[in-house]
């Protein structure tokens, strides 16, 4: 069974940094596209950044562009979102996902075909 746990969120003060971790388990998660999601009270979850099979092709959402960084550890199965200059507006809870029939980039939402049950990032002004 092909599980995705998140882990890094926490609450920082604006311009504060933190690292999310996704492990996934059950599958090899190298060769495919995987993405980082969020979603605020009363809002739609969104795309915040993914990246393709290799690693070597990221994209953002333009609101994170500069500050937030997506990479893969293949070896460890595990996907990171590095998260530097904070703002309040970025308060969300996170997603991990992973879409096992693309290895390209992937910022729809409805093509993941699995999740985590994500991390709450909350910065403080």
């Amino acid at each position: 069974q092909v599980q995705l746990v998140e882990s890094g969120g926490g609450l920082v003060q604006a311009g504060g940094s933190l690292r999310l971790a996704c492990v996934g388990s059950g599958r090899t998660f190298s060769n495919y596209a995987m993405g980082w999601f969020r979603q605020a009270p009363g809002k739609e979850r969104e795309f915040v950044a993914a990246i393709n099979w290799s690693g070597g092709s990221t994209s953002y959402v333009d609101s994170v562009k500069g500050r937030f960084t997506i990479s893969r550890d293949d070896g460890k199965n595990t996907v990171y979102l590095q998260m530097n200059r904070l703002k309040p507006e970025d308060t969300a809870h996170y997603y991990c996902a992973a879409d096992f029939t693309m290895r390209g980039l992937n910022e729809h939402v409805a093509e993941y075909d699995y999740w985590g049950q994500g991390t709450q990032v909350t910065v403080s002004s």
